[in-house]
């Protein structure tokens, strides 16, 4: 899974930390937890505030 898959991504998220308000979570630690999902795999250096704004709004609305 690549940063550009944003959907897929904020699915991953969701299912991984169902406890958690998307609408909380600073972009460090998001950009971590990206990382983290076991189907990810692309360089950090690939990853800018758009496309952390993207996972967040996606996972949001993925919880709603």
């Amino acid at each position: 899974m690549k940063w550009v898959e944003v959907q897929e991504i904020a699915i991953q998220l969701a299912d991984a930390h169902p406890d958690v308000d998307p609408t909380k979570l600073n972009f460090v630690d998001l950009m971590r937890w990206v990382m983290a999902l076991p189907e990810f795999d692309d360089d950090p250096k690939h990853c800018g505030e758009r496309i952390l704004e993207a996972i967040q709004q996606a996972w949001i609305e993925e919880v709603e």
